[in-house]
């Protein structure tokens, strides 16, 4: 199968008519490239909310002298591509810098570089946790991440090597009595296997408990020291209850500074909504699904929200009731039938027409499947770049994050919470937007 075209419009640039072709250019957020006249030239590749004002900020006449740049009397041509959200933008920017640069330059250009990790060393023979930035396949089901920053992942290291006795030295130990140790073996934070004060089997069960809090997010911990203060208090041995309290209050505050998104980037499974630019042979609204998987970007897989009430047209009735999206059944009306796919179609039409007679939570889960279906990072640098544009846009303000993530829980999607995720994201990308027209006569469900 061809790839997809990075850009879908291009014209031709002549500065005596720049204003008719900057009026070509959308309002919308998407990537542009210019080309010079010169078929040796490289393009210039930028992404911006508004392409027709940034290309106008570019291109048109200049009055007097100034710094800014303008590059009307370079440019040929323009391309671009629309797209919905700013997350959008930059997956198609790294993606177009890195056919026209290759990977390495757009890795400078776009500023990515790895996130950093908390690794779990399993491969030593005696285990320690260490933050890392240096990403290995054979590595990645026992590599915790991605952190906002290295402080935020020292700070989540030490807080959990504060609850644990492993060793915190990075030397490779050849245990013997004479060893002189360091100051966690004596101070009794670590059980100083280098001085065979313990045996592998022990240390390895103190690091196996290392790595199920790192798994669990602390949760395996927390378990423990409940159970050892409920069975306290019940024999009436408060001080020994206060003190497994207080443990386990220390245990939330360490895991607390892990987000959701740490997770063993092996099994990193996540889905991002965003809004997606809409279409004149649409009906309804859409909204753009990307999967994280092994740590790699795929999508988009647009969604549509046929049959579901936006939130903003039901808060227009008074009610209460309708705080939420609801989910339209559609219904066949009297006498009509659901659109069957014929055997002479190809399998994209197939999967039009079988989203078409669905459900809402039915195209959830179908865009899902289609997007599990994709590939994954071919080596480390790339799963990395996608890693930083995850971390970028996750780690922002929650107010400058456009979209919503969901987590895989139990072996299944929140699809009903995905759902009404979906509809408020595009009912604050169209603020016009009313409600979504059913397929038929409607039944509503609750």
């Amino acid at each position: 199968m061809a790839p997809e075209p990075i850009f879908e419009h291009e014209i031709v640039f002549d500065p005596a008519h720049a204003a008719d072709a900057l009026r070509s250019l959308p309002t919308a957020a998407g990537i542009v490239a210019l080309f010079g006249h010169a078929s040796t030239d490289r393009p210039h590749l930028l992404k911006a909310a508004n392409l027709r004002r940034r290309l106008q900020s570019l291109l048109e006449p200049t009055e007097g002298q100034t710094k800014r740049l303008n590059l009307r009397d370079r440019i040929a041509r323009i391309a671009w591509r629309e797209a919905g959200s700013d997350f959008e933008s930059l997956l198609l920017l790294h993606r177009a810098m890195s056919v026209a640069f290759g990977a390495d330059e757009a890795r400078k250009r776009m500023r990515l570089s790895p996130p950093y990790t908390v690794r779990f060393a399993a491969e030593n023979r005696f285990p320690r946790i260490y933050v890392t930035n240096h990403l290995r396949r054979r590595s990645l089901p026992t590599t915790f991440g991605p952190f906002a920053s290295r402080f935020a992942a020292e700070r989540y290291c030490e807080a959990v090597e504060e609850l644990f006795l492993i060793r915190r030295c990075y030397l490779e130990l050849h245990p013997s009595p004479d060893d002189p140790g360091c100051i966690y073996g004596e101070i009794n934070k670590c059980m100083a296997p280098c001085q065979e004060r313990c045996t592998d089997e022990e240390y390895s069960a103190e690091c196996m408990r290392v790595l199920n809090f790192l798994q669990t997010h602390g949760a395996s911990r927390i378990g423990e020291l409940e159970a050892e203060r409920d069975e306290a208090s019940a024999n009436m041995m408060f001080e020994e209850a206060a003190a497994a309290h207080a443990r386990v209050s220390k245990v939330k505050a360490a895991a607390a500074l892990a987000d959701d998104l740490v997770q063993p980037l092996s099994d990193l499974r996540a889905v991002l909504l965003m809004p997606c630019p809409s279409r004149a042979d649409e009906d309804a609204p859409h909204v753009a699904a990307f999967q994280i998987a092994d740590g790699c970007i795929r999508g988009p897989q647009r969604i549509s929200l046929l049959g579901v009430r936006l939130a903003r047209e039901q808060a227009e009735v008074g009610s209460s009731l309708f705080a939420q999206p609801m989910m339209l059944a559609p219904v066949p009306l009297e006498g009509e039938t659901p659109v069957e796919a014929t055997p002479n179609e190809t399998a994209a039409n197939k999967r039009e027409i079988a989203a078409a007679n669905a459900s809402a939570e039915e195209r959830m889960l179908l865009a899902i499947t289609e997007l599990e279906n994709g590939s994954s990072a071919d080596d480390m640098t790339e799963l990395g770049d996608h890693l930083a544009m995850l971390k970028r846009w996750y780690y922002r303000p929650e107010k400058q994050r456009t979209g919503a993530i969901f987590f895989r829980e139990r072996d299944s999607w929140p699809v009903r919470r995905m759902i009404r995720a979906a509809a408020r994201i595009a009912a604050a990308a169209s603020p016009t937007a009313t409600a979504a027209p059913p397929a038929a006569a409607p039944a509503s469900t609750t």
